[in-house]
């Protein structure tokens, strides 16, 4: 059995030697710590937080931000990290997504999406969105309940969001509380809670990680000395303990390139983006809501570009969703009716309602987190967020949307106004996914990523990073799933490296 202990109650000055360290119980740090179980390896779990909520621990996430929502309402920095607010959302990236894009600037994985088809099914396991049923699988479903809504043929076509298991119809799978005893059932672990990484201290030649700075609310310090660490602490985080950890590499761990904490990303969810109207009357219950469509699934339908028409029209990902019906005005019913008659359709029957979105942004390197003068409780450098959304995210998405309304009219099924115009409209409903990607970039160049295509840090032989932050260019699905089969990769490689 492993042991769960509450750093705070360790002596100071404390040392451990394990074969692995990995910094952050979030779904990355859990994933890979599971997919370790089989090894005789002995694995140190570091987790900031304990098992449930801390105000004092979550101040530490607090920081600066421009066009960003506060850092410290943004995450929640106890065991199981982003899964313990989540909204369950799942969808495995578009094989675009990993391509490099001539009109997507800094674009392109190191590997394809087949690189992380081996690891899927078992990232749709732990995230339990039940059986897989993405795309076609997904309309066999969907048909079977109730017609889905024709498209002429195009470049939008519909595809489908799998949602992680409720629990009492509330909340999806949180980590930290599900897989508790599975990690406590692990024989060659010991995770540490309300354990605080403060350093990465590289060896005098910079060559490789000697050891870690561990340190804790109540005065507690100690000392880990692993074989290899995997750094898993979030998009943000990951990024900040890189840079404060300077006293060897002035600029940072794996900033030589001046790119840790460059290129953040979040996928922006502007809502009401449209009004679309379906001729024949009610849409099946799966558009606007997730439906539990049997065998452990539940779907919710969203319009996509595919990866063809991407290219075509040089777009980027996005994935459209039905919101909530809406009440035309009487222009609106003019236009339906007026295009219905030209189409010859009935539209007695109409429907009206609300679209929005989750959008992939263009990669941009001023899009970013740097430290500021101001220390948390614990000494550390605090962040400024700097974000951005460039009028071309936008301009491409209205593309996408003039091309579903061609598609709706096409089939005869719908008509669609476009509700946004200039920047401000845009801007004016705007949410965020809560998607930290791309501050520690994949590049197998080191002048363009921190990481390696196997996610080690660039001339660091036993340093990784694990989760959304390595993601090179981002697509539209959101990254829990995602992550974990690529950070399932990761231990496969691990394995190979330790052994």
């Amino acid at each position: 059995m492993s042991a769960f202990i509450d750093a705070r109650t360790i002596e100071t000055g404390t040392s451990q030697s394990p074969d692995l360290a990995i910094i952050g119980g979030g779904p990355a740090g859990i994933a890979l710590a599971m997919a370790l179980a089989d090894t005789q390896f002995k694995v140190l779990l570091l987790e900031s937080g304990g098992m449930n909520f801390d105000p004092a621990v979550q101040k530490m996430y607090a920081g600066q931000e421009t066009g960003y929502e506060p850092l410290d309402a943004d995450r929640l920095r106890y065991l199981g990290g982003g899964t313990n607010h989540w909204g369950g959302w799942c969808r495995p990236m578009d094989a675009s997504d990993f391509m490099i894009r001539d009109w997507v600037p800094s674009s392109g994985w190191p590997f394809g999406r087949e690189t992380l088809e081996p690891y899927f099914p078992r990232a749709q396991s732990l995230v339990e969105a039940g059986a897989w049923a993405y795309d076609r699988g997904g309309d066999a479903l969907a048909s079977s309940h109730a017609p889905m809504l024709p498209l002429g043929k195009g470049g939008i076509y519909t595809t489908w969001f799998q949602f992680s298991k409720m629990q009492d119809d509330v909340l999806p799978t949180q980590f930290g509380h599900r897989y508790a005893d599975d990690l406590r059932g692990q024989a060659n672990l010991t995770v540490w809670l309300n354990a605080n990484v403060t350093g990465i201290r590289l060896a005098a030649n910079g060559a490789s990680v000697d050891h870690l700075d561990v340190a804790t609310l109540n005065g507690k310090s100690f000392t880990v000395k692993p074989r290899y660490t995997v750094l898993a602490c979030g998009g943000i985080e990951n990024a900040r303990l890189l840079l404060v950890s300077n006293d060897v590499m002035q600029t940072g761990i794996g900033n030589g390139a001046d790119l840790v904490g460059r290129y953040f990303a979040d996928n922006p969810i502007p809502r009401d983006v449209a009004t679309m109207v379906v001729f024949g009357g009610k849409l099946a219950s799966y558009y606007s809501d997730r439906m539990d469509m049997g065998h452990g699934a539940r779907l919710k339908a969203a319009f996509a570009p595919t990866d063809d028409y991407r290219g075509i029209a040089r777009i980027g990902g996005s994935l459209t969703t039905v919101e909530q019906p809406v009440d035309l005005d009487d222009v609106g019913k003019a236009a339906v009716a007026t295009t219905a008659a030209a189409l010859g359709v009935d539209a007695g029957s109409a429907r009206a309602y609300s679209l929005g979105c989750g959008l992939e942004l263009i990669p941009d390197p001023d899009r970013r987190v740097t430290l500021t003068p101001e220390k948390d409780a614990l000494g550390l450098a605090r962040l400024k967020m700097v974000n951005t959304i460039s009028d071309e995210d936008f301009a491409r998405y209205r593309r996408t949307l003039e091309e579903l309304g061609r598609q709706l009219l096409a089939s005869k099924s719908g008509m669609l106004r476009i509700n946004c115009t200039t920047r401000e409209e845009w801007m004016k409903n705007m949410d965020w996914g809560h998607h930290h990607l791309g501050t520690t970039r994949m590049h197998d160049d080191p002048r363009r990523g921190v990481v390696d295509s196997n996610s080690r840090v660039h001339g660091l032989p036993n340093l990784y990073v694990a989760g959304s932050s390595v993601f090179p260019s981002y697509g539209a699905s959101n990254p829990t799933m995602n992550l974990i089969a690529l950070t399932l990769r990761l231990a496969d490689h691990i394995k190979a490296v330790m052994a």
